[in-house]
């Protein structure tokens, strides 16, 4: 299993109601725990002796709205808008068509738009203005 898999489901666990994720690729078992969400999955069950028993409710992954990731094709700086001083290209919330830009990669005085692969709502920005990304970081949830 490759690093930038391992990442992806990483990133899947932080952002999601999931507890734990069990993942085997060939001879390799990744088991990712998220604690904090394991500690709001448990649910305590009043007894007839009126002692309490905790279980753990299990998180279906239907119970996720769907959202999708969009990466960063290359390695460089990006930017929220198409100028400095200017308004952000898209904000959270924005709804957003396919093909509609989300931001701008610079590398190497080279700058390349990075459009919505699909429609949706914007729900994340993983980057601030200016800041480095490397190829396939996430830059924008939609969903």
């Amino acid at each position: 299993m490759d690093l930038q898999k391992i990442k992806t489901l990483l990133d899947f666990v932080g952002r999601s109601r999931v507890s734990e994720l069990t993942v085997s690729d060939a001879d390799t078992t990744v088991v990712i725990r998220n604690p904090a969400r394991e500690a709001a999955a448990k649910v305590d069950i009043p007894t007839s002796d009126g002692r309490e028993l905790s279980t753990v409710k299990p998180v279906s992954l239907d119970d996720q709205p769907p959202t999708q990731l969009v990466r960063a094709s290359t390695s460089g700086i990006v930017h929220h808008s198409n100028s400095p001083g200017a308004a952000p290209i898209v904000v959270v919330g924005d709804q957003v068509e396919v093909g509609q830009a989300l931001c701008i990669v610079e590398a190497m005085k080279v700058f390349t738009t990075v459009s919505a692969p699909f429609a949706g709502v914007v729900k994340r920005i993983f980057f601030d203005d200016g800041q480095e990304v490397a190829f396939g970081d996430p830059l924008v949830e939609i969903g």
